[in-house]
């Protein structure tokens, strides 16, 4: 009987001793991940500048989703134009999704206006490039957002190119093309007239 029971004492101590070394074992284990994961998230570099990405990847994209849907008027009269072909409707679907992937790098910090010596493109009406960064700096909750609005209309053309749905990328063209302007009327022309100002403003009394 005592042989018993010293054999279920032991067995109860080893089986703590045991399922205690799995657990410490496992909160080291979690506090190693989690520094590494940190320092991942955080060693991703930028090599790029906003000017590069819209330049390479947002403006041509854009301009696919743009184009994809409209009217055009020649010689023989006005003819409407949309993708006709599976794969014309699947070069609309990668162009969505590089605006989606490209307002993700937007949003990466860290990233300046232009490449060093670049200057404006619209000089007296644009802000030179180092004014664009700090602005984009000291607003970036409001340039982010702007960037998820850019992702937001680029998954409505995903699901519009996979439904085939002409009305709705003409919509989302429109769309996209309102949020890019306004994004640049905050950082990049802040002081020009909204357009709506202009058609908006009453005439100078004489």
């Amino acid at each position: 009987m005592k042989r018993q029971i010293t054999a279920a004492l032991c067995s109860a101590v080893l089986g703590f001793m045991v399922s205690s070394s799995v657990a410490f074992a496992q909160k080291k284990a979690a506090r190693v991940k989690e520094p590494a994961e940190a320092q991942a998230a955080q060693g991703r570099k930028v090599y790029t500048t906003i000017r590069d990405l819209m330049d390479s990847i947002v403006d041509p994209s854009a301009d696919v989703v743009w184009g994809a849907v409209g009217t055009v008027v020649d010689q023989d009269g006005a003819r409407e134009t949309f993708p006709k072909t599976q794969e014309e409707w699947l070069n609309v679907r990668r162009a969505a999704i590089r605006i989606i992937e490209g307002a993700n790098l937007l949003m990466m910090p860290g990233r300046e206006a232009a490449p060093p010596g670049a200057k404006s493109e619209a000089p007296g009406v644009e802000l030179e490039p180092p004014e664009i960064t700090v602005l984009v700096r000291k607003n970036r909750a409001s340039f982010d957002a702007f960037a998820r609005s850019l992702q937001a209309v680029g998954a409505e053309a995903v699901r519009a190119s996979d439904a085939q749905d002409t009305a709705a990328l003409l919509d989302i063209g429109g769309r996209m093309q309102d949020v890019c302007e306004s994004c640049h009327h905050v950082f990049w022309y802040p002081g020009a007239q909204q357009p709506g100002a202009v058609r908006n403003q009453q005439p100078a009394k004489k």
